[in-house]
């Protein structure tokens, strides 16, 4: 997981600030910063400071701390493969048993993971049915519905 705070970019950018303000030393933008020096030489070499340091070097850099606040990281991994990952790395577990494990939490995520949305059926030619036609599809469809609804999940 990476940090929230660039805070390699802080580190550049404490550098560079350094160097801007007249090549300063390290004890002398920690005081200008009022920050202590071990900390700011931290900060330098890629540390995350504390949060009130943090807000103090940012105010000495004169820049706005969202600007190191990364974006949250969106998920985009599938699970079933995420698992298939790591069950593949396990040194407990051969190539093929890693690979049967993977295959049944595939199967298991289909049939159960998400949402049902129930089906919704429009007949633009409903009109021309007679109305006959239109009660036997319309039982038809509710014993389908009944019957799918009466099954297990993993056999939809």
């Amino acid at each position: 997981m990476s940090d929230p705070i660039d805070i390699e970019l802080l580190g550049r950018l404490v550098h560079a600030e350094r160097l801007k303000r007249g090549r300063l030393s390290l004890r002398a933008a920690a005081e200008q910063a009022e920050v202590p020096f071990n900390t700011l030489a931290r900060v330098e070499k890629g540390d995350l400071p504390d949060l009130a340091n943090f807000r103090r070097i940012v105010h000495w850099l004169g820049l706005s701390p969202e600007r190191f606040f990364q974006p949250p990281r969106i998920r985009t991994e599938n699970t079933p493969e995420l698992i298939a990952h790591h069950l593949a790395r396990d040194p407990n577990l051969t190539d093929a048993a890693a690979e049967k494990i993977a295959g049944l939490v595939r199967e298991l995520y289909t049939s159960l993971a998400g949402t049902e949305q129930p089906v919704r059926v429009h007949l633009r030619a409903s009109a021309t049915f007679k109305p006959d036609a239109s009660r036997k599809l319309s039982t038809l469809l509710q014993q389908m519905q009944q019957k799918l609804e009466s099954m297990p999940r993993a056999e939809h």
